[in-house]
């Protein structure tokens, strides 16, 4: 439970609390297109042909009960990978897109694919903030260290306004001696770059997907909606934008 399942819901939570939001889904797989409400398979207009079609955002963005609006994704962005790396100015293609939308919304939330490839650093050159769903395990933070080397080096060479906008503990147990000494650790090397909130493991937030919904319209009470809906309080208390999300 990680990255997509955080694009949605903070989106959706924002969006409840009077934020106006787009969801980007840059993922092939398509899974926050169908966590919102929308059958990936029958799209007519996806992310690929505003990224490489020309397009419109509005020929192909749609607000759902959700109350973002999303620019959904399918298959088709396989081969986005390919023809980026033919074009020039291939890794700031997505900034220059997002750039006119921005004044249209107070956060534009980037769904990235789960591996670094030319996708992921168009969102990370895009982006102000990375914003790092993590499981408090052992094998999350040594991911963690290959992610911050990344950001560091967009930073360095393309970007040098990227930051890291937060560390996010998921599917948090606090039974568990693993997840109390791991979230120690960050807390000791990250300081206050670690949210306050944690998701915690909840079956609801694993349901609400099937059902084309974030859970805070799944079940508003349930123990994951109200993360989400305190992490969405959190990120506007903090005052920035979120560009880019991506799993440890």
């Amino acid at each position: 439970m990680g990255k997509t399942t955080t694009c949605v819901n903070l989106c959706a939570s924002l969006s409840l609390s009077g934020s106006r939001v787009l969801l980007v889904d840059l993922d092939p797989q398509g899974n926050a297109t169908m966590g919102s409400g929308i059958d990936k398979n029958e799209l007519e207009l996806s992310s690929y042909d505003w990224l490489l079609r020309g397009c419109s955002a509005m020929q192909i963005s749609s607000t759902r009960p959700t109350g973002f609006d999303l620019l959904p994704a399918n298959i088709d962005l396989t081969a986005a990978e390919v023809e980026l790396l033919q074009m020039e100015r291939r890794d700031v293609r997505l900034r220059e897109l997002l750039r006119p939308l921005a004044p249209e919304y107070d956060y534009l939330v980037v769904d990235c694919p789960p591996s670094l490839n030319m996708l992921t650093v168009n969102a990370l050159v895009a982006a102000d903030g990375v914003l790092i769903p993590m499981q408090c395990e052992y094998y999350a933070l040594e991911g963690l260290s290959s992610l911050l080397e990344t950001v560091e080096g967009v930073r360095a060479r393309a970007n040098p306004d990227l930051d890291i906008e937060g560390i996010l503990r998921t599917m948090y147990d606090p039974r568990n001696s693993l997840t109390r000494d791991v979230s120690r650790q960050l807390i000791k090397f990250f300081g206050d770059k670690v949210f306050r909130t944690v998701i915690p493991r909840n079956v609801r937030l694993a349901e609400a997907p099937s059902h084309g919904l974030p859970a805070i319209l799944y079940d508003r009470y349930s123990r994951g909606a109200v993360a989400y809906m305190a992490l969405a309080g959190e990120l506007k208390r903090r005052g920035t934008a979120v560009g880019a999300t991506r799993d440890a």
